[in-house]
């Protein structure tokens, strides 16, 4: 039924005022479909509250260690938030990154019903995701040296080092972690995730206190109550996948069928690990342009501040991303390349209402939030005034988030991070450097740079999807006769 149909076809004639009444609200459901198809919203915002939640519970589990251990002392607030600071630049990143290849594959494949080879894929994702784990981890073992080499203080390095040897086995976690959150994902299974995160975070809670205060472990055990609990939700989503009837069409066993796709994977994982990383190490070079600023104390703080205000907004636009990468791919898998596009344009509008809102928020309680992170009032002042550069900051960030996500439902990694490169560093921040130290701007001139930045980026993705074919990969059940390959 067309969603413009009115109640005087669908009800009684006898009932005239309730026609009347029917008439009415098809009228307003009419005017807002024009707008926003109420129907495809609705199903967005169903999928991507779960993919918020989930990302959220997952962000926290680092983040309570890190206040754990911060309570042990002012050394041990220090080396553990470096470490954070320092796991999530050389490897969490990396490993998101990874897997979105399988927002690509599985997407498609499921909407091209090659349901088996969605367990193919995810299993040469795993091979390939394991093997960067062992890099990363070698790299992590090696922490101490290598802050003192780029000049942190020695003390607080050697603390670092400690900490990132009993985040080691949390690497391997959190890249089979995030495969199986992205074959998930793709078959709009979400509802289980929010049990699969949640609950290990509730546990993780538990665990680092008892490890924290109740062991000889002490700041160790910090570190590795994030190992344990990360696993723990490896191994939720590993016997939900194995033993759940849903998906026993997409899930068929272990197969060494997986390494005939690894380089396939590859060809779409590297690109795709590079373009998050870009964008992540983009807002990461701010706090450090802002360390070498003068007051750099303060202006630190205030970019720090800033930098995780985005952040948070950006768990929001995440769910949407996620949503826009699944619908794309699906409706592309099946064939269906107008309906993707739609899916798209009613995701931009969603996240444009979702930033409204948070930006709303911001406005009005821009002073609530900051006092979160400072007690300073010349920092909340700071913060205030930074405000105006943050609401337009976010909007852009949350328009780009779903085209990033169309992006790479469409199997256009390889593109974005040419684009990526370009807007963030050829563009944003040259023009950060000069307003914020040339023309003596400062913290303002940073964020203004990054804005710079992110609106290139979202009006050059939103180019890509005008201008691009919507063609799906060409995706083969046999894969002795054919390879996937990128159309």
């Amino acid at each position: 039924m067309s969603p413009n149909t009115t109640g005087s076809e669908t009800g009684s004639p006898l009932l005239e005022s309730g026609s009347r009444g029917h008439e009415e609200e098809a009228r307003a459901a009419g005017w807002w479909n024009k707008i926003l198809d109420l129907e495809e919203a609705k199903n967005q915002v169903l999928f991507s509250l779960p993919m918020i939640i989930t990302n959220f519970s997952y962000y926290f589990i680092p983040l309570v260690s890190v206040m754990f251990a911060g309570h042990l002392g002012e050394l041990e607030l220090a080396a553990s938030n470096l470490a954070n600071s320092w796991t999530t630049v050389t490897g969490l990143t990396f490993m998101i990154g990874l897997s979105g290849a399988l927002e690509t594959l599985c997407g498609q494949g499921y909407g091209a019903n090659l349901h088996r080879m969605l367990g193919i894929y995810l299993q040469a994702s795993c091979i390939i995701s394991l093997c960067f784990c062992v890099i990363i981890s070698i790299f992590w073992f090696y922490t101490e040296p290598i802050l003192i080499l780029v000049r942190q203080d020695p003390a607080i390095s050697e603390m670092a080092g400690l900490y990132m040897k009993f985040l080691i086995p949390a690497i391997f976690a959190y890249g089979f972690l995030h495969n199986f959150l992205r074959f998930l994902q793709t078959q709009s299974v979400v509802m289980p995730l929010i049990l699969c995160s949640v609950i290990p975070l509730i546990i993780h809670t538990g665990i680092a206190y008892v490890l924290v205060y109740c062991t000889p472990l002490a700041f160790k055990g910090a570190a590795l109550a994030v190992s344990i609990s990360l696993w723990i939700s490896v191994i939720m989503l590993a016997i939900y996948v194995l033993y759940s009837k849903k998906f026993e069409h997409t899930w068929k066993g272990f197969s060494l069928e997986s390494f005939n796709y690894i380089v396939t994977n590859l060809k779409l994982a590297l690109p795709s690990a590079a373009m998050v990383c870009l964008e992540y190490w983009a807002f990461e070079l701010l706090v450090l342009l802002a360390g070498v600023m003068p007051n750099s104390e303060i202006t630190t703080s205030l970019i720090a501040m800033c930098v995780n205000t985005e952040a948070c907004a950006y768990m929001i636009t995440y769910g949407l991303s996620a949503a826009a990468s699944t619908r794309v791919s699906n409706e592309l898998g099946a064939g269906n390349p107008d309906q993707a596009k739609h899916a798209m344009a009613v995701n931009l509008k969603l996240s444009v209402l979702l930033a409204l809102i948070v930006v709303l928020a911001l406005g009005f309680g821009h002073d609530i939030w900051a006092g979160f992170f400072s007690d300073s009032s010349i920092i909340i002042q700071k913060y205030a005034s930074m405000t105006p550069l943050l609401v337009i900051s976010i909007l852009f960030d949350s328009f780009q988030g779903v085209l990033s996500g169309v992006a790479r439902g469409c199997g256009w990694q390889h593109l974005v991070v040419g684009i990526n490169l370009a807007a963030f560093y050829f563009i944003g921040m040259p023009i950060a450097g000069v307003l914020g130290f040339k023309l003596k701007l400062y913290a303002k001139g940073l964020w203004i740079g990054l804005i710079c930045g992110l609106s290139c980026q979202a009006f050059t993705l939103l180019l890509l999807t005008q201008l691009s074919k919507w063609n799906r990969l060409e995706l083969s059940e046999n894969s002795n006769k054919e390879n996937p390959l990128l159309v």
